[in-house]
């Protein structure tokens, strides 16, 4: 029915129940964060196909029909398909996990973490070089003006276009954007001195879920370092610490949205007071607190919070700018915990360093055409 499940899509431990064995016969749990994935990869496919149908027109049919089973998707995520109830908790205004039972009743499962956060990576934005040789996957945008998709708005209205011409292709609207960041951005939950937990904060308290169908006492604890629980060998965490693959394409999505919605789009940022950000220096905001963790101070003094622990890193002058990557990060300290060669993703920190300059380095090419061209000595 659209709606995924299955260990590996889960976040190994970050669910109250071990997601890669079946519940008992008759339940079963609807992922938030799987589906979303799917919904993110059927975009991704979408967009692969429209570059290609730019040289070769045959590749429409394929752009069709992957956007139409993102809509697919986003339709049985707002509840219009299989169990009937939506991810998308309009009280707490964020996406959680449900179980179905054998009697046809819906639980939610009342836990705030990435799995809630995933969904935003179902995000892109559409220009118009893209839509020009894609005239019937142009048609179907504007058959689904305002999100509609058999009678049901399911989605950001895809037919709206900003004033570049772009379109938005998004499981997140403009009006659901807002509540998900106000807790993204609370100190108190998500968000840490070191980038966005796995896991809110709220549940260093809130631990206790009470009995859950088909699982039983359930409980979830904020967990910011190494795990507690022998869940999946017990050699990596999803409840709490800071994992930059998940951080990085928050940032994206993020920078997707602002690129859309533009610079008066504006977000009140609890761990800045309520001041109002727009979306690109909400970005920017993750993306330096990230970056904090390996850099040192403006003298060298002080030592980066990810190498803190490794004595030769930390202290000796030979080593400390042998930066190691490690695969996630202790979120209170930022120390690097679990393997120390992760540089599949954590070498991604490279990106955010970059973000930092991005913006400078057309002015500093503007400023050397304008000047006098440089003049070498004969030899």
């Amino acid at each position: 029915h659209n709606v995924f499940d299955g260990g590996f899509l889960g976040l190994d431990n970050i669910s109250v129940t071990d997601r890669s064995h079946p519940l008992p016969a008759g339940y079963s749990l609807k992922q938030a964060d799987a589906t979303g994935w799917m919904a993110m990869f059927a975009l991704d496919m979408t967009m692969i196909a429209l570059e290609l149908t730019a040289v070769d027109p045959d590749y429409e049919d394929i752009a069709i029909m992957t956007y139409e089973q993102f809509l697919a998707i986003a339709d049985a995520i707002g509840g219009h398909s299989g169990a009937g109830v939506s991810l998308w908790d309009p009280e707490s205004g964020f996406f959680k996990d449900l179980i179905a039972c054998p009697d046809g009743q819906v639980r939610r499962i009342d836990v705030y973490s990435m799995v809630g956060l995933i969904p935003l990576f179902a995000t892109e934005v559409i220009d118009e070089r893209l839509l020009a040789g894609a005239p019937r996957f142009s048609e179907r945008l504007h058959a689904h003006k305002g999100g509609q998709f058999q009678g049901h708005i399911i989605c950001a209205c895809p037919d709206r276009v900003n004033e570049r011409g772009e379109h938005l292709l998004a499981l997140v609207d403009h009006t659901m954007l807002p509540r998900i960041l106000t807790r993204l951005l609370d100190e108190r939950e998500f968000l840490s001195a070191h980038g966005v937990r796995s896991v809110s904060k709220l549940h260093a308290e809130r631990r206790h879920l009470g009995d859950l169908p088909g699982i039983g006492d359930a409980m979830i604890e904020y967990v910011p370092g190494e795990s507690t629980s022998p869940m999946f060998g017990g050699n990596s965490n999803w409840r709490g610490p800071i994992w930059l693959p998940v951080n990085y394409l928050l940032i994206q999505s993020i920078e997707r949205f602002h690129r859309f919605l533009g610079e008066n789009f504006r977000v009140a940022v609890p761990c800045l007071g309520g001041r109002e950000l727009n979306l690109g220096e909400i970005a920017t905001l993750i993306a330096e607190r990230i970056v904090d963790m390996y850099r040192p101070g403006p003298d060298g003094s002080r030592v980066p919070p990810a190498l803190a622990a490794q004595a030769p890193f930390a202290e000796d002058p030979h080593w400390r700018d042998l930066l190691l990557f490690y695969e996630y990060f202790h979120a209170d300290t930022g120390q690097g915990l679990g393997a120390a060669h992760q540089t599949g993703w954590t070498g991604l920190v490279a990106n955010l360093v970059m973000r930092r300059y991005r913006q400078d380095i057309p002015a500093y090419w503007r400023q050397r055409g304008a000047s006098a061209p440089v003049t070498t000595s004969e030899t």
